[in-house]
């Protein structure tokens, strides 16, 4: 056999993403190229790795232990040229991390020191719903996980990073006044929600059981900014991480409505999985995230205390 690193790299990645146009965009890799790589690779084997069913890709029982293979060679690949450049006082491999969507407002700013100080180290961010987000955790494809919901059925360690606080808001045209409200408001307001299995959502939800409020549930969308354009046009209510609303509250878009019981707080969490491996890259992160997550707080975030 004569494949490279390059082919085991390539056939992982479609292996995770099951397309070839996901795989090119990630590895940033036309999708020709992408497709007679697989071919070049395919061609060493004398079973099928990848079958073709209408216009979907199905990686065979075969390809799911060829790919397990491939996972295990790249993993050492990039352990031996850690080893050598931490003879050199450098670090150098891969971190990846994946995180809710609304954490894509907070995560950043707990990478880009690191990130900075370490430049040979890649880093691989994925911005999904929470249950890829969990799901990528437990096949064991990311290093870490940012969430503001725990999940309960994996074994967990966690660092809090900074509370997550909700807030009900409507947009510059909303009919109610701007006064304070009792929770009941919820019962006669048309609300707007995130899709199911979001954590948003999840926070939502159990605030309207603890306090037995029936909703009028105006429409669900599929992620944090489809939800405030919709506010902002006036189309209903949203419960919302502040977080994500900074620039419209400033430009005055949106507004929150005073309401009893709110804030509604949670925590935003980064978490692994217990006995997790870590890479030198990942371990050294996790130490980094342990020395400095106050300094980013008080610097990045001082405005979240107003509210």
């Amino acid at each position: 056999m004569n494949y490279t690193l390059h082919q085991l790299k390539i056939f992982l990645e479609i292996t995770r993403t099951q397309s070839i146009t996901k795989a090119s965009a990630e590895l940033h890799l036309s999708q020709p190229a992408v497709s007679m790589q697989l071919k070049n690779f395919q061609e060493q084997f004398d079973f099928p790795l990848t079958e073709v069913i209408g216009r979907k890709i199905y990686i065979t029982d075969f390809g799911k232990e060829i790919a397990m293979a491939a996972k295990n060679i790249l993993e050492q690949t990039e352990t031996i040229s850690a080893k050598n450049a931490a003879y050199k006082g450098e670090l150098i491999g891969r971190l990846t991390v994946a995180v809710v969507s609304t954490g894509k407002y907070v995560m950043p700013h707990f990478l880009s020191g690191f990130m900075r100080n370490h430049s040979a180290v890649n880093l691989s961010l994925d911005v999904t719903n929470k249950a890829a987000v969990i799901e990528n955790l437990e096949k064991n494809e990311i290093d870490f996980a940012l969430v503001s919901v725990l999940p309960e059925h994996l074994q967990i360690e966690r660092i809090q990073l900074m509370e997550n606080k909700l807030f009900l808001v409507g947009g510059r045209e909303q009919t109610l006044e701007n006064k304070h409200h009792s929770r009941d408001i919820l019962k006669e307001i048309p609300l707007i929600y995130r899709e199911a299995g979001s954590g948003t959502r999840h926070v939502m939800e159990s605030f309207m059981k603890q306090y037995n409020l029936p909703v009028l549930k105006k429409m669900e969308l599929t992620s944090n900014e489809a939800v405030k354009q919709a506010v902002i046009a006036g189309l209903g209510y949203s419960i919302m991480p502040i977080i994500g609303i900074k620039n419209e509250l400033k430009n005055g878009e949106l507004e929150i409505i005073p309401v009893g019981g709110f804030p509604i707080r949670s925590n935003w969490q980064i978490i692994w999985m217990k006995g997790k491996k870590f890479s030198p890259a990942a371990a050294s992160y996790l130490e980094y995230l342990k020395k400095e997550r106050l300094k980013i707080i008080k610097d990045k975030f001082d405005w979240y205390e107003k509210y």
